[in-house]
């Protein structure tokens, strides 16, 4: 299938939108050329976009979440690296590998006549969903962007897109998700043709489909609250409103695990350049509250079994930073700056020599089969979550805390929709676990653990700090989306300097609010110098003091990282 759809795309086209190279001259042999499928069908075609979605991150993994994003967020600790080029692949792709194949459905669904055409609303409708999807994403990181004349190269021979602003993209995205909620919830149209196992996410249940779409506009909601909260919480109170609602069950999260892709492969890639450690606010909360996603986070280090017999037998004391009697002495977390205190940071890349004969390692690594299942030949498998019902429900949990909802009916309190996403996330976590062959959180039903950690002092509501502990349950179920995870991180503030809860560690590098898109040559030039310059961007600027102080426009008036309010 993939072989057919590869010849189907028109790559030569959008590398020309791209401005990276010019390859019009070829535009009469793509369409007359036998060897290319000029009437595929549509089913296919989303099977390829939703795959690239996901399967595209192998790199992304390596070198952007592990490398960059999760040390922001303080998931991970690690040596620090320079930002290479290699990060931002969610802006190329989206181009090469998801939207054409979503424009073309709908062309094919537009030239189909009268009656057959009317079966295929649910089948178009989709497509706008994906588009959103990653859509969010691309502009997350980039700002204005290409995308109403995105795919004009290809139907009408126009390289030079506008680079559309990031207010009006959301706009238009919010527009095409309701007349896709809207298409998609209509029970009166009958006959509708579907992807079945084509689509890989849900295998063409339509009500998974808005619940997505639902979702998806709670994300967007998220991200305007600091540039436009009186949109955000009108589109919160719509979204509650409306018939169908967002996802509200794990059933409904989209889900991809596909036997051969694994973004590490079954090398040590998960160890490129530098092995990830937690750090010691993360670890010192899911210690304190005993979190069941703790082993399924971070492995244990070497204290344990016998070591204490070798301690007393060489007269050996374990550092200051480890206390000698927690019961949890297995796991211990590092600085996410090193340079902030060096004494600790040591062990993250030393051991701790107990004899001549015996050495420890007292850090925790990240849990790495968790994220790479076949490491050294193992047969686990890569189960992705991109989109929970956990993240749903803080959204939901969030936005009632914050008095957003007005008259809406919220089908339930902020206590009650965050115990709804620490269950689930719990839950989903330990099933990503059970596919990768890693430690879980829990065996059997899991009821007891996650009941026990909702009351646990730590995590349940107590009626002081109650935002905060939403927003924290919200990070820590974040840990296997990166990019979600550093945008709540940017646009929250939290976790926060100064609490007395979960403060942020110190931090002393600047960190990025933004990438960079470089110059797309003389085909765009002039479309991608507005663009730039409409946001302040610094033309080609790729340092960090320009990308850590130039702001995407929802980003603009965001607290500081640790810096919440």
């Amino acid at each position: 299938m993939k072989k057919l759809l590869n010849r189907y795309i028109s790559a030569c086209i959008l590398v020309t939108l791209l401005g990276t190279a010019s390859c019009t001259k070829n535009f009469g042999d793509i369409n007359t050329n036998p060897s290319v499928v000029s009437k595929p069908d549509v089913k296919f075609l989303l099977s390829y976009s939703e795959d690239k979605i996901i399967t595209y991150q192998g790199t992304e993994w390596v070198w952007e979440s592990m490398e960059q994003l999760m040390r922001f967020t303080q998931h991970v600790t690690s040596s620090p690296y320079e930002i290479t080029n290699n990060v931002n692949t969610r802006y190329n792709i989206y181009y090469l590998q998801i939207l054409p194949n979503l424009f073309e459905i709908r062309r094919q669904v537009d030239l189909m006549p009268d009656p057959d055409k009317a079966q295929y609303q649910k089948i178009k409708m989709v497509t706008y969903v994906l588009q959103a999807l990653h859509g969010i994403k691309v502009t997350d990181m980039n700002g204005s962007m290409p995308y109403s004349q995105a795919i004009d190269g290809r139907y009408e021979g126009k390289y030079s897109p506008v680079y559309d602003e990031q207010q009006p993209l959301f706009d238009t995205w919010l527009t095409e998700l309701d007349d896709a909620i809207k298409v998609l919830a209509d029970n009166s149209l009958t006959n509708q043709v579907g992807y079945g196992q084509a689509d890989i996410f849900y295998q063409s249940d339509w009500t998974k489909w808005v619940k997505l779409a639902n979702t998806l506009k709670l994300r967007i909601a998220a991200r305007l609250e600091n540039a436009d909260k009186a949109k955000c919480q009108a589109i919160f109170q719509q979204v509650m409103q409306d018939a169908t609602g967002p996802i509200d069950e794990d059933a409904a999260q989209v889900k991809y695990m596909n036997s051969t892709y694994s973004p590490f492969g079954n090398s040590t890639d998960i160890d490129y350049r530098s092995r990830r450690y937690a750090t010691t606010s993360i670890m010192k909360f899911l210690k304190g509250s005993n979190d069941p996603r703790l082993p399924v986070y971070f492995e244990k280090n070497d204290l344990i079994g016998s070591y204490k017999d070798t301690l007393t037998k060489y007269n050996v004391t374990l550092p200051a930073f480890i206390n000698p009697v927690d019961p949890l002495i297995m796991y211990q977390g590092g600085p996410a700056d090193w340079t902030t205190n060096p004494t600790v940071a040591f062990y993250i890349g030393n051991n701790f020599v107990a004899s001549p004969y015996t050495k420890y390692n007292l850090i925790s690594a990240i849990n790495r089969k968790f994220f790479s299942p076949k490491l050294n030949q193992a047969t686990g498998n890569f189960l992705d979550v991109p989109v929970t019902y956990a993240e749903t429900c803080f959204y939901i949990a969030e936005f009632i805390q914050k008095g957003y909802a007005g008259a809406v009916n919220t089908k339930g309190t902020a206590q009650e929709w965050y115990n709804k996403g620490i269950a689930s996330s719990i839950q989903t976590m330990n099933a990503i676990a059970i596919a990768a062959g890693s430690t879980t959180a829990f065996s059997g039903t899991g009821e007891t653990e996650i009941s026990n950690y909702q009351n646990n002092a730590l995590v349940k509501f107590n009626g002081t700090n109650d935002l905060e502990r939403i927003y924290i349950q919200q990070y820590l179920g974040l840990y296997r989306q990166p990019n979600e995870a550093y945008v709540f991180c940017r646009r929250t503030g939290y976790p926060k300097n100064s609490s007395v809860y979960y403060a942020r560690e110190p931090f002393n590098e600047l960190i990025p609010r933004r990438f960079w898109l470089t110059d797309p040559g003389e085909v765009n030039r002039a479309n991608w110098t507005t663009a730039q310059q409409q946001q302040g961007f610094t033309l080609n600027a790729q340092d960090l003091p320009t990308l850590s102080s130039q702001r995407i426009w929802y980003d603009k008036t965001a607290p500081d990282f640790g810096k919440g309010n």
